[in-house]
């Protein structure tokens, strides 16, 4: 619930009290209150709607505390503000004002992201610095002056004009698609869901920019494979392992017919190339038919368009498959990734699949250690135990 319901109520008590801090505050208040009080009387009808005027009530009473002849006209706002309204247009979206309120560009493009991902997603300050390889005390600090600076230069909470909407365009997409990734790491999606819904808003305000209806359809088309990922048991299933069959084909369709309309458009760019890949994989009825040299060539797209040392590691990957183990091998051994835990995982496959067991157990081990994700955690330890085992029994290494 935390994780579902976190982004959006701050978003509303950001609106209603016009202040990140306070609403934060609230919204913890709530939830804190909701563990101790939904025990007792079990789950209320509307758990969002709860969680949202428990957290304005929560505000009305420290304001009162806290209050000066001056607050009480805010006091009466807030007592008389509605409720959660029924219905959203894409403009009036409390989180999407949000995110445009943090990737104001008089913030820098790190703490745009990060205060984001903490306001709208509900990151822990130790999550997102796990997502910035930084240490824990550097993103508090940067997310606490990325507050302050909102609060000191009033930076507005609002959707920007139509003209402007392009120029903030590059942070919103970045943010929508780490809540989505961070989602897409655990087996209730919820952020992931939040994250395709974010989507779905941006494509509707701005419909005629590709690079948005790139994002869309990377992030259905990788949500698609959801029900095949993670196993009855919570399991993570290798995209190569999935069952095909279990795959959304809805979600599917509409990912390509998205990837169709961005390539009508000839204005390639990082989400859309990265939509087009996951097309290709969602063409191919088992893993072993899968289009490699095609993905190869969009990957050198990819490259061409916005060069990285992760779009790298994952063009190895497809190397692999054309060129082999070895070759692939080499490409990342040339890349400066060892603090990313999909650099290890990668290497790891690769000095498996090479016969060297012990080593493809170093890299799992470190691979697990790097991971923000329990589950993946648990089947990276299993692949090391594995290779172990395979090590023991006489394997090279």
């Amino acid at each position: 619930m935390f994780r579902a319901e976190y982004g959006r109520a701050v978003a509303v008590l950001t609106r209603v009290l016009g202040d990140l801090d306070a609403a934060e505050d609230a919204v913890q208040d709530a939830f804190a209150t909701a563990l101790r009080r939904w025990l007792e009387d079990g789950l209320p009808p509307s758990p969002a709607g709860w969680i949202i005027t428990t957290a304005r009530n929560r505000a009305i009473d420290r304001r009162r505390r806290e209050a000066v002849r001056a607050d009480r006209q805010a006091e009466a706002a807030l007592l008389h503000a509605p409720d959660e309204p029924e219905t959203e247009s894409p403009v009036d979206d409390d989180r999407l004002r949000l995110i445009f309120t943090c990737c104001h560009p008089a913030l820098g493009v790190d703490a745009q992201v990060a205060l984001t991902l903490r306001l709208l997603g509900g990151l822990g300050t130790a999550e997102i610095a796990r997502a910035f390889v930084v240490p824990e005390a550097t993103m508090g600090q940067r997310i606490s002056r990325a507050k302050a600076k909102i609060r000191d230069a009033r930076i507005p909470y609002r959707v920007p004009r139509e003209a402007d909407l392009p120029d903030r365009l590059v942070p919103v997409l970045a943010v929508v698609y780490l809540i989505f990734n961070e989602g897409h790491a655990t087996p209730d999606g919820a952020l992931a869901a939040e994250g395709v819904r974010l989507g779905r808003l941006l494509a509707a305000l701005m419909p005629d920019e590709p690079e948005v209806l790139g994002l869309l359809a990377l992030m259905l088309l990788t949500e698609s494979r959801r029900p095949a990922r993670w196993s009855g048991a919570g399991d993570l299933v290798l995209l190569a392992d999935q069952d095909r069959s279990r795959w959304d084909r809805a979600l599917i369709a509409e990912g390509q017919a998205l990837v169709r309309r961005c390539l009508r458009r000839g204005r390639p760019g990082p989400y859309q190339l990265q939509a087009a890949i996951n097309a290709v994989h969602s063409d191919a009825d088992a893993a072993s038919a899968t289009d490699w040299r095609q993905i190869i060539t969009l990957y050198d797209q990819l490259l061409a368009v916005a060069p990285s040392p992760v779009a790298r590691l994952h063009r190895a990957v497809a190397v692999a498959e054309v060129a082999g183990p070895a070759r692939a091998l080499a490409l990342v051994d040339e890349l400066d990734l060892g603090r990313h835990h999909v650099y290890h995982v990668v290497r790891a496959d690769l000095l498996r699949r090479l016969g060297r067991p012990a080593e493809a157990a170093g890299e799992y081990a470190a691979a697990a250690e790097r991971t923000g994700s329990p589950a993946e955690a648990a089947f990276l330890r299993r692949r090391e135990q594995e290779c172990l085992a395979a090590f023991a029994g006489g394997g090279r290494g």
